[in-house]
């Protein structure tokens, strides 16, 4: 067997809180901090639009085990919809398909209010044709370009918060809290739909991902106008920032050693059945532990 040949870049291991620009893909993206990192590996922790911006987290090197938590955590957007357009994507890239002729008249704000009571709480959404569910394998977005409209089951999802922030002319400003699985997509035309006069996604920018905010993230032009990639490490944070949700298990230097070797170990004071942030006794984390009822946890991410 031929030797397996070594990777390039550095043992980078953390996670980047990146502000995604428009017109780029979030892998795009994340090849761009991976290079200016000189980083080995490197994952995001799922996808926004190319024409979205906002709160991208990166994980690298041993982070990237828990970038898939991140697809469960609460998210929120700033959207501004445009009222009274339809495109056949739902937003701003797409062809329009229905535009009111002349100067037909724009739902009133208190109609608009009304509108929006539907959409909070915990209610089924349809996702659209463009996304990145698959069907038979093939990206539902892919079937849409070709034409193609498929039926999609809906989903339960929950909206915190809808609020508005700001109506001029045909554009309305949202602020959107709400769980996994929501598609801001379907809210915009979701919400056209029920004032009667179409609408889609003119821009969006996500604010907020689980505990983390956008005041947290940095650009790649930021990025960038440091001098090396070890001094653009140093904005990296450690993973277990991630599971701050997360209780904590100290264990002593025998049950760690027990524990790295991916062996159930026993704990004085284990908290809740559940999933835990396991650290050695020199407060280095360990990775992720599942505790059951009897205080026994088992290793799930070994971070060693």
């Amino acid at each position: 067997m031929p030797p397996r040949r070594r990777r390039d870049g550095d043992v980078v291991n953390g996670m980047l809180l990146l502000d995604k620009p428009s017109g780029l893909s979030s892998n795009q993206a994340l090849q761009k901090a991976k290079r200016l990192l000189n980083a080995q590996k490197a994952g995001h922790t799922g996808s926004l639009d190319p024409i979205a911006t906002g709160l991208l987290p990166l994980c690298f090197g041993q982070a990237t085990k828990i970038s898939g938590m991140f697809l469960n955590a609460d998210k929120c957007y700033q959207v501004k919809i445009q009222l009274g357009v339809k495109t056949d994507s739902g937003d701003c890239e797409g062809t329009i398909i229905e535009q009111p002729e002349g100067n037909a008249a724009l739902p009133a704000l208190p109609q608009i209010e009304k509108a929006l009571q539907q959409f909070r709480g915990r209610i089924e959404q349809i996702p659209p044709m463009y996304c990145a569910l698959k069907r038979h394998g093939q990206p539902l977005y892919k079937l849409a370009r070709q034409g193609i409209e498929v039926p999609r089951q809906p989903r339960w999802v929950t909206v915190y918060d809808l609020s508005i922030i700001d109506f001029q002319e045909d554009f309305l400003t949202l602020i959107v809290s709400c769980s996994k699985g929501f598609y801001i997509r379907s809210l915009a035309m979701d919400l056209g739909q029920a004032l009667g006069c179409g609408g889609h996604v003119h821009a969006l920018r996500r604010v907020a991902v689980g505990a983390f905010t956008i005041d947290q993230a940095v650009t790649l032009e930021q990025l960038e106008a440091l001098e090396s990639p070890q001094h653009r490490q140093r904005l990296l944070l450690p993973a277990d920032h991630a599971l701050a949700h997360l209780p904590k298990v100290a264990l002593t230097a025998k049950t760690a050693d027990y524990f790295c070797q991916g062996q159930p170990v026993r704990t004085l004071k284990p908290p809740k059945p559940g999933m835990a942030r396991i650290y050695a006794e020199d407060n280095s984390f360990l990775g992720l532990g599942e505790v059951v009822a009897d205080g026994t946890v088992s290793p799930k991410r070994l971070f060693v």
